[in-house]
């Protein structure tokens, strides 16, 4: 065990010390996608065309089965892309086989907006269905009609804009809603909005209109995104890129939740992160990269990450994102964000400020069983849980919660892991532990033992299925669909294994359910 544990620090130190590349990024169907239908060329993208085609589920949606939600953007961009690739073999079937698909499935979007919509979905959804019918003709595709007013009210807004500057948030989705290249510029990385989808359709109408000698910037830009999702295949691209800001941030985050920040064999590539996001923050806060709009979730991490290292940051730069008592993500934000509000929260406590508003919310947040189940930025419950018990517990070590330990407790399946899907997950199984973490100090006797026995379970199932440098291939964080970062997700699945390893280590020395 103790060299398991070993090599588990030692990927953690190679993972912290990659971290100065962009960002790695699981490759995306919505984005590349997009960007094969806005290249034109099909012959040159053949490859890509292919991993397409090979994403597609039995039922002939793309997207998890598990999170129906997250399968329209995903499928209708596939659908119009293949459209267009008829010379290739298979893309007829696949083609018939998703419209069969959205023609079945439920439609969302049909009466209301849910609270966890993907990125940008009121605009790019009535956006592909217009597409679609338009291309396939009377097919009884689902029109998400409750997304039309938001769509119809934002270009009302976009109508007015000329040129956006350089990183603004709506640029995230220029695909959706840009017919001008002049709206909108590359940013230093090349990209439009960091966005892959938005950069392919910039890059697209900007050749058509021969405007711009910035073409090879965004065709670098592409190049080098499809890099970061390690597919090896030209083409294929992740779901955002780059994310320089918020890769470094939730990772350092995550060790903290798993009692890893302060670990001698981290300090020194811990430092070196610590030391470039203390440079980088200014009073405006930080976004998920360094040329992108700040948002208060990445800016409420970087506090965090700093004050756990020692600095003392301004709270300034979370406080201009406060509405009232809560914290909005981006302003104009549609709906506000739970984990934003709990990082808000977190980095209050952490910087002794006054956090009564973030801390009622956070509370009230809760669902019947002492869970947090309405994210917006990740699809699993296990997730903000996790996050908001290291916050309601900051400065309060006697603080617990029956209700919340049951629920968690409960949730873990027979195999040992945890998931909100069909089946456990490597990550979601960390964030349960982290959660654990947290209860099990605080506990009696009673509670630690069944703590110690879920982890023990959770070790087992770990173990199993442990291998060293492996990718992770589960996406559950939310964009315009689900998607993976790579080594955020790789972080928080060794932290884990680490946490329970060490759990083991204790429990068997002092013979109960003592706190790591």
């Amino acid at each position: 065990m103790n060299a398991l544990s070993e090599q588990i620090l030692s990927e953690l130190r190679r993972l912290l010390s990659e971290m100065s590349d962009g960002g790695s990024v699981g490759p995306s169907v919505y984005d590349t996608a997009r960007a094969l239908r806005f290249h034109g060329n099909v012959t040159g993208r053949q490859d890509a065309y292919a991993w397409l085609m090979a994403q597609q589920q039995a039922d002939g949606g793309w997207g998890s089965v598990d999170f129906p939600l997250f399968r329209h953007a995903p499928t209708w961009a596939a659908l119009l892309a293949l459209q267009r690739a008829y010379p290739l073999p298979g893309a007829t079937d696949a083609v018939q086989a998703a419209t069969r698909f959205l023609q079945r499935q439920p439609d969302p979007y049909a009466h209301a907006v849910p609270e966890d919509a993907p990125i940008a979905a009121e605009l790019i959804l009535p956006q592909c269905c217009g597409e679609a019918v338009s291309l396939l003709g009377g097919t009884a595709f689902p029109r998400h009609r409750a997304l039309l007013p938001l769509r119809q009210a934002r270009l009302v807004r976009l109508a007015a804009v000329t040129t956006l500057p350089s990183g603004h948030p709506l640029l995230h989705s220029w695909e959706a809603w840009g017919t001008s290249p002049t709206t909108a510029f590359p940013d230093e990385d090349g990209s439009i909005g960091i966005s892959p989808a938005a950069t392919a359709a910039w890059r697209a109408h900007a050749v058509t209109q021969r405007s711009t000698p910035q073409i090879g910037r965004a065709d670098a830009y592409l190049q080098t995104a499809s890099r970061a999702t390690r597919s090896g295949i030209e083409g294929v691209v992740p779901n955002v890129w780059p994310i320089n800001v918020f890769e470094p941030c939730w990772s350092l985050y995550t060790l903290h939740l798993a009692g890893l920040f302060a670990h001698p064999a981290l300090a020194e590539a811990v430092r070196v992160i610590v030391a470039q996001l203390d440079a980088r923050l200014s009073g405006r806060g930080l976004g998920p990269a360094l040329h992108f709009a700040a948002d208060a979730d990445d800016t409420a991490v970087a506090l965090c990450v700093l004050r756990l290292a020692g600095r003392d940051p301004a709270v300034d730069a979370l406080r201009h994102f406060e509405i009232g008592e809560l914290f909005a993500t981006f302003p104009g934000e549609r709906n506000a964000s739970v984990s934003t509000n709990i990082h808000a929260l977190h980095a209050l406590r952490l910087l002794g400020k006054p956090a009564a508003g973030a801390s009622a919310y956070v509370e009230a947040n809760r669902n019947l069983q002492g869970l947090w189940d309405n994210e917006k930025w990740h699809v699993s419950w296990l997730y903000p849980t996790a996050h908001a018990l290291a916050a309601l517990a900051q400065g309060k070590p006697q603080w617990r919660d029956e209700r919340t330990l049951a629920a968690l407790l409960q949730a873990q399946r027979e195999d040992g892991g945890w998931g909100a899907g069909r089946a456990s997950t490597f990550e979601e199984t960390a964030y349960a532990l982290f959660a654990l973490r947290v209860m099990d100090g605080s506990e009696e006797p009673t509670g630690r033992w069944r703590i110690a026995q879920a982890v023990a379970r959770a070790l087992d199932w770990m173990l199993a299925r442990h291998a060293a440098h492996a990718l992770p291939q589960t996406p559950l964080w939310i964009g315009k669909e689900l998607y993976c970062p790579t080594r955020v997700v790789r972080v928080a699945e060794l932290a884990g294994l680490w946490l329970a390893l060490r759990w083991e280590r204790r429990v068997l020395a002092e013979g109960a359910g003592a706190a790591p």
